[in-house]
């Protein structure tokens, strides 16, 4: 006969365990099968906790990794004792799980990218943050600044070490100051939150990463389900706190299945390492087809950059990036689904890429608010334009939006504060920005995504302060005139050129993007590489002042 255990590997009898119980389904699964699934249900998924050696082992590229020989001091500076004193609590934790404490940190790589990484054990008195632990993890990040290689924090704990009182509130101050060095070292940082993930590490370094990944239903908050409805009597839904409730409320970044884990990782870290300025970009072959001509009658022009077959921003993402990974939310309580945005991979040139994102179908469109950004789309985009500017990468983004929406819950979450904070933000990023008009431009909802060193449009797009029915019905009073008012606000491409709006126009394929995607990528990309050839040997205040130049320029005479 043989012992059966829970899916966190927990023993119910001394025999060998060959049968695991899981602690969701309550099926009975085979310890072998378990382990090859790295802990993770293969009845229903659930991902059961494994320890911090077992976290490194999976991760961590094999032959690469090696434990940091860091000094461990456990003290008692309260001379604490509940049911049993408090060094006796730290050797029974010490013999149950090997560990000298709650974290273990090492140096390897994952796919080859180097990195120093620190995982919380939860079977180590919860995971708690107690002053070893916290001087562990700031130990990992100082390493890691000394190696010039990014940090990787995977988090497990039930929160502060509360036999160690206000000393154990301190780290995640000295935790939180540790990762904002590795900002000004421009070196990437990653958390990978597991179940669960509460308190003090929570409210510290586990949400200062530059991206945070979870896996599915882990748990992440400051006061936990049973403190909350305890001490307010409210009621909360049966998703409180679980990954897929934080990614809907745009609070991580995205959430990963643990098979998918290194995959993912190795793709962030390779696109969070700039090029050296003096990178030569390969000349590619344009694409071979006709080019559409530019011109012909505005509000013709304003009909084809509306086409629901041009191509989106997420088309585009396909046809120009070899390598791309969505990051999510503002980090204020929101994620905007009329804005993508993530790292990406331009002809091995790593970028972070953003833009407005509409749809082909009325359900498409529907639920990317008709790529009309809320606040939370230009916060997340600024979170993101901030991670470039430390990683020192270049941004790209692609405009087609009738606007910023105009809705009573943007006006109350400061709709104009968001669009005026990303108009200043681009003036002053210290790397290369390319924004491009790909459809519409629409007032100022276009332009804080578009305040760039190159301003390209394509040959079939549109950019103006108004919309051309807007304009007719306020200038005359009637919205049919819209043609009259496409006309006089001068805003194709064409027109653009000559004021100085837009740098440079971006062929199409004849019949326009919508006529072939793929033909329509070629002559982006194609544009992009120009730009990027030009902006990437210069420094970073040349490029400050040549963007403030540009858009210092427009209304000060000749």
């Amino acid at each position: 006969m043989t012992a059966a255990a829970d899916a966190a590997g927990t023993a119910t009898s001394a025999e060998p365990v060959e049968w695991v119980s899981c602690r969701q389904c309550r099926s009975l699964v085979y310890d072998k099968r378990l382990s090859r699934s790295l802990r993770v249900c293969p009845d229903c998924g659930y991902h059961g906790r494994v320890n911090a050696r077992q976290r490194i082992d999976q991760l961590l590229d094999p032959g690469t990794v090696t434990l940091l020989d860091l000094p461990v001091h456990s003290a008692d500076p309260l001379e604490f004792t509940d049911s049993k004193p408090y060094p006796a609590r730290l050797a029974d934790a010490r013999r149950k799980t090997g560990l000298d404490e709650a974290v273990l940190c090492a140096s390897g790589s994952i796919e080859g990218n180097p990195l120093v990484i620190a995982v919380m054990d939860f079977e180590f008195m919860g995971g708690s943050l107690g002053g070893s632990v916290g001087e562990l993890i700031t130990l990992a990040g100082e390493t890691a600044m000394e190696r010039g290689v990014p940090l990787l924090i995977a988090t497990a704990s039930g929160g502060a070490r509360m036999q160690e009182g206000a000393v154990a509130l301190m780290q995640m101050a000295k935790t939180s100051a540790m990762l904002g060095r590795l900002d000004e070292a421009g070196l990437l940082t990653i958390t990978l939150v597991t179940d669960p993930t509460f308190g003090g590490v929570a409210a510290s370094f586990a949400t200062l990463s530059d991206v945070i990944i979870a896996e599915p239903g882990a748990r992440l908050g400051f006061a936990g389900r049973r403190v909350i409805e305890q001490t307010i009597k409210q009621t909360l839904p049966p998703d409180f706190q679980t990954a897929e409730f934080l990614l809907a409320n745009g609070l991580i970044d995205m959430i990963r299945p643990r098979q998918e884990l290194r995959p993912t990782l190795a793709r962030l870290l390779s696109m969070g390492t700039p090029v050296p300025r003096d990178h030569v970009i390969a000349a590619e072959a344009p694409a071979e087809d006709a080019a559409e001509a530019t011109g012909g009658e505005p509000w013709h022009v304003v009909q084809r950059a509306r086409d629901l077959n041009r191509p989106t921003t997420a088309d585009y993402f396909g046809l120009l990036l070899d390598d791309f990974e969505e990051l999510r939310g503002d980090r204020l309580g929101a994620d905007c689904p009329a804005i993508v945005a993530g790292l990406g991979r331009l002809a091995g040139i790593p970028v972070m890429v953003m833009g407005h994102q509409k749809g082909h179908t009325a359900a498409e469109l529907a639920a990317r608010n008709f790529g009309m950004p809320t606040p939370a789309g230009y916060r997340k985009s600024a979170r993101l334009m901030r991670l470039a500017a430390k990683l020192g990468i270049p941004v790209i983004s692609l405009i087609d939006t009738p606007g910023a929406y105009p809705g009573k819950e943007a006006e109350q979450h400061g709709q104009a504060i968001a669009i005026a904070e990303n108009i200043r933000l681009m003036a002053a990023l210290p790397v290369p920005v390319v924004s491009v008009v790909t459809g519409e431009g629409g007032s100022g909802g276009a332009l804080a995504l578009g305040v760039a060193n190159h301003v390209l449009i394509c040959a079939n797009a549109v950019y103006s302060v108004i919309s051309p029915e807007g304009c007719a019905a306020i200038l005359w009073n009637d919205p049919t005139a819209a043609p009259r008012a496409a006309e006089a606000l001068r805003m194709t491409s064409a027109e653009l050129l000559p004021l100085g709006v837009v740098d440079r126009i971006v062929p199409e394929p004849a019949g326009g993007t919508q006529a072939d995607n793929v033909a329509a990528g070629q002559h982006l990309r194609a544009a992009l590489l120009a730009s990027l050839r030009e902006l990437l040997p210069l420094d970073d205040t040349q490029l400050i002042a040549d963007r403030r130049a540009r858009f210092r320029a427009f209304g000060a005479g000749s």
